[in-house]
């Protein structure tokens, strides 16, 4: 086969986006189809109750390693054999899972998934170099929406589809979907072979000093930890406050989580406001707009509105999501040849606050209620706004607007 070269690779189809933003959805939400199922599979797998959260921590830990192990490969090795590889074997992962008669194999089995699935991470910045500066804000703005989209929709998705064939038949469903978008992907891309003949152990060191060397990347991930964090915080507390306020069962509280998924629907929208050059007042926009509505959460909870309630978090999400793809067309223009080690040093700094706010989350909100919750995203996201507004006069000066 061939090598095609970064910059010789053909500007993507709309068929070719719209597929990886499928398929970018489909691989992010294989970590989020056993959380509304933890109670099913413990008792059929095995595990105690004391246990039963190691059904989503497996998964959470693959996913961890695989995004500081696997991602910056995308540096060093052919793009499109490693995203066919990641669909792959996610699938084949997510049948074992389905077939898995005890916790070791089960446990195994969602590590491995995890891990895989961060296929995702590397089709997203594939898809965002093969196109035109003018459009890649728009082309990753609609991966994004369907990467955002498979996150929102795995966890009704599942919990739906359970009550029908059971969560064996969700995990055969869903690798019987991710194998199909796997050939498809593989039949559609084109080759992608980086120009770096670093070794794997000296790519991974080298992600260190991909960060140290741009500020904005480090800027990037500071903004995008605070939203993402916060955004981990609410759905994890949200259904908590659901039932104690509102009295919602599981079916209820699926059906809230829906509305969040409108707030993908923000990040084409947020592509083409980067590609036109507003970068800079999306961004303020967003950290702004995350403050204020959560803030107002808090009222919206004690005066009962809950469709305001669902409309406040589609906003909410909408706020996390532009910012994301505002700072993924930023962090990507840095370098073509460091773009895979970029974005894993991006989406592990947001994993790795995700994963701290979905546990302190539900103990603030225990100890202090959903007002500790609404205080919190006020401090964590208003600085976002703060600190772009003052870092804008600043880069222009400078020559380093971004």
């Amino acid at each position: 086969m061939s090598e095609v070269r970064p910059d010789a690779t053909p500007e993507p189809t709309a068929l070719m986006v719209w597929l990886a933003a499928i398929g970018s959805g489909v691989l992010v939400a294989t970590i989020y189809y056993a959380q509304p199922l933890i109670d099913p599979i413990s008792r059929d797998i095995g595990l105690s109750r004391q246990a039963a959260g190691l059904v989503v921590t497996a998964m959470q830990i693959g996913y961890g390693l695989g995004l500081a192990l696997i991602v910056p490969l995308a540096d060093r090795y052919e793009n499109r054999m490693l995203v066919t590889a990641s669909l792959v074997v996610t699938a084949l992962a997510l049948g074992a899972i389905a077939i898995s008669g005890n916790e070791v194999a089960f446990l195994a089995s969602a590590a491995i998934a995890g891990a895989a699935c961060v296929g995702a991470q590397i089709l997203v910045p594939m898809i965002a170099g093969m196109a035109s500066d003018k459009r890649r804000g728009g082309v990753i703005g609609t991966v994004m929406a369907g990467l955002i989209t498979g996150i929102m929709l795995a966890r009704p998705f599942s919990s739906f589809l359970a009550s029908v064939v059971g969560w064996r038949g969700v995990f055969f469903t869903a690798a019987a979907i991710t194998l199909l978008i796997g050939l498809l992907l593989r039949a559609l891309l084109p080759t992608r072979m980086p120009t770096s003949k670093q070794s794997y152990l000296k790519t991974l060191w080298s992600t260190a000093a991909t960060v140290a060397r741009y500020g904005v990347l480090r800027r990037r991930m500071a903004y995008q930890m605070s939203l993402f964090g916060m955004f981990t915080a609410f759905w994890t507390t949200v259904p908590l406050m659901l039932a104690d306020h509102f009295g919602y069962d599981q079916q209820e509280i699926a059906l809230f989580a829906l509305a969040g998924a409108g707030g993908a629907l923000a990040a084409p929208l947020a592509g083409r406001l980067a590609d036109r050059g507003l970068s800079r007042a999306a961004t303020i926009a967003a950290g702004l707009g995350a403050a204020i509505i959560l803030a107002l959460t808090d009222y919206l909870v004690q005066a009962g509105a809950i469709v305001t309630l669902m409309i406040a978090a589609a906003l909410f999400d909408a706020c996390v999501q532009s910012n994301q793809v505002i700072g993924q067309r930023i962090i990507y223009a840095l370098s073509e040849a460091e773009r895979g080690r970029i974005n894993s040093a991006y989406i592990t700094a947001m994993f790795i606050a995700g994963s701290i706010t979905s546990a302190l989350g539900p103990v603030l909100y225990a100890h202090f209620g959903w007002l500790a919750i609404a205080i919190a995203g006020f401090l964590l996201t208003l600085p976002i706004a703060l600190a772009e507004l003052a870092n804008g006069p600043l880069a222009a000066r400078t020559g380093r607007a971004s």
